[in-house]
C-alpha cells in the first residue's frame, strides 16, 4: 500500500455542502486524484489545506496527490497568499494546457468540431453547414477538421489530447420531413454505427452524449447561472433540454430525461402540439418560406443574418415564448425548479428577447399551487453543445462529476 494512503479516513466520494469527498483506501489513488481535480475545477483556485479539508483526505495524502498532479502538468501553482500567521499558502489551479479534447457537434443544420483546453476555452473551431446532415459529409468533415486542428498543435499538446466527444440528437434520422430531407435519405444514420465510424476516421476514442444533454452539461460545469435546480432549454434547429437537480445533471433511466421537445403544449387556434413545433429554429425557417418565400439559411452561417429577419423574427419569438412558458409551468408541476434557463443557436440579442418574452408569457398563465421558476438566459451561448461534447473525454479520464452520460467507442 502507498504509505501516503492511510486507513481509517473517509472512504466515500460524494458532493455535499460544496465538498468533494475523497478516500484514503489502498488502490483508490486514481479516484482521489479525480476528486482533487474535480474540486479545483469547481472552485477555480484552491490551497492544499482547503483541498485536504474539503476532500476529507489527510494533509499528507493531499500533498502527495498535488505533487503528482503538478508533476504531470495537470495543475499549476498560483501566486502565494500570505495569511495572518505562518508560511504563505500556495493555491493550485488547473493548467489550461494540461489536457486537450476534441468536441464534435452534429446538428440538423450544421456540424462543428472544436479543440478545447482543460479549463473549457475553445482553442480552435471548424464548421460546416448543410440543408440536412449526410453521414459521409459529416465523416469527411470530422476527418479533415481533426487533421487540420491536430496539425497546428505542438508535439507536446498532441500528447495531451485525450479523446473526442460527440454531441448529436438521439435518432437523428427522425423528423427528416420537418427539415426538408428527401424521403429515406436520413435512414443512413440509422443503419450505421456512427460512433465507430467517427472513431475510425479520427483515430480517437469517442465518447457520445445527446446534444441537448451536452449543452446542459456545459452550462452546469462551465456556466455561471448560480442555480442548483433548473430546467434547461437549448433552442437549435429542434429544441431540446436537460434537467439539473442539486447541482447534478439528471439523465434519467434511459438517458432521455429533459426531452422537452416532445412536451405537449397548446397549439395556436386550439388543440395541442409538441414544443418542437413552436420553439425550434426550423419553425422560423418555415415561417419565412410560407410568408414571403424567403430562404433564411444564412442564419446558420453568420450572426448578422438574424438582423435581417424583421417581423418574421418577432412572430417566431412570440410563438416560441408561448410554448416555452407552457413547458416551464409543466416542468414546475413535476419538480420545484428554481429557474428555467434558455440558450440556443442564435445571437445573444435574440436570446435576450426570447427570455424576456417567455418570462412575460409565463405571467399570463395560471400557476396556482406552483412557484414558477425564474426565466434566465444561459451563460454559454451557441457553442454550448460543442463545449459539452469536448468535456466528455475530460469526465471519462480526469474528473469525478458524473454529470454527463456517455458511451465510448475504442
Amino acid at each position: 500500500m502507498d504509505p501516503a494512503l492511510t486507513q481509517g479516513e473517509a472512504t466515500r466520494a460524494t458532493i455535499a455542502d460544496g465538498r468533494m469527498r475523497g478516500s484514503n483506501q489502498s488502490g483508490l489513488r486514481a479516484h482521489n486524484e479525480r476528486a482533487v481535480l474535480s474540486l479545483i475545477r469547481r472552485h477555480g483556485v484552491m490551497a492544499k489545506a482547503d483541498i485536504a479539508r474539503r476532500t476529507g483526505l489527510s494533509p499528507q495524502t493531499a500533498s502527495v496527490i498535488m505533487r503528482a498532479l503538478e508533476g504531470e502538468g495537470l495543475v499549476l501553482r498560483d501566486e502565494p497568499r500570505r495569511g495572518r500567521v505562518g508560511q504563505p499558502s500556495i493555491p493550485m489551479r488547473l493548467n489550461p494546457g494540461g489536457a486537450f479534447a476534441l468536441g464534435l457537434k452534429i446538428g440538423r443544420r450544421s456540424a462543428d468540431l472544436v479543440l478545447m483546453d482543460f479549463v473549457g476555452a475553445i482553442r480552435s473551431h471548424r464548421r460546416i453547414t448543410y440543408p440536412y446532415p449526410r453521414l459521409g459529409q459529416v465523416l469527411d468533415f470530422a476527418r479533415q477538421s481533426a487533421r487540420e486542428i491536430e496539425g497546428a498543435m505542438s508535439g507536446e499538446e498532441k500528447g495531451r489530447l485525450c479523446g473526442l466527444g460527440v454531441a448529436m440528437p438521439d435518432e437523428i434520422w427522425n423528423w427528416g420531413e420537418e427539415i426538408g430531407a428527401p424521403p429515406g435519405v436520413m435512414s443512413e444514420w440509422q443503419a450505421a454505427d456512427v460512433m465507430e465510424e467517427i472513431a475510425a476516421v479520427t483515430g480517437h476514442a469517442v465518447h457520445r452524449a445527446n446534444d441537448a444533454t451536452a449543452a446542459c452539461a456545459a452550462e452546469n460545469v462551465f456556466g455561471s447561472t448560480g442555480c442548483l435546480d433548473y430546467v434547461y432549454v437549448f433552442v437549435g434547429a429542434f429544441v431540446g433540454g436537460g434537467i439539473v437537480i442539486d447541482g447534478d445533471l439528471v439523465t434519467g433511466r434511459t438517458g432521455n430525461a429533459g426531452a422537452l421537445g416532445s412536451m405537449p403544449v397548446p397549439k395556436p387556434g386550439g388543440g395541442t402540439d409538441q414544443l418542437i413545433n413552436s420553439a425550434s429554429i426550423h419553425v422560423l425557417e418555415k415561417m419565412a418560406r410560407e410568408e414571403d418565400g424567403r430562404d433564411i439559411s444564412a442564419i446558420w452561417l453568420r450572426e448578422s443574418a438574424w438582423d435581417e429577419l424583421g417581423p418574421v423574427l418577432d412572430r417566431w419569438i412570440e410563438t416560441a415564448a408561448s410554448g416555452l412558458a407552457h413547458a416551464t409551468v409543466a416542468a414546475a408541476s413535476i419538480y420545484d425548479f428554481e429557474a428555467a434557463v434558455i440558450d440556443g443557436s442564435f445571437p445573444d440579442s435574440v436570446r435576450t428577447r426570447l427570455v424576456a418574452a417567455t418570462a412575460a408569457a409565463l405571467k399570463t398563465l395560471r400557476v396556482e399551487g406552483l412557484t414558477p421558476p425564474i426565466v434566465r438566459a444561459g451563460t454559454i451561448g451557441a457553442s454550448a453543445r460543442e463545449i459539452g461534447s469536448a468535456s466528455l473525454p475530460f469526465f471519462a479520464r480526469f474528473l469525478l462529476d458524473h454529470r454527463v452520460l456517455y458511451t465510448e467507442s475504442a
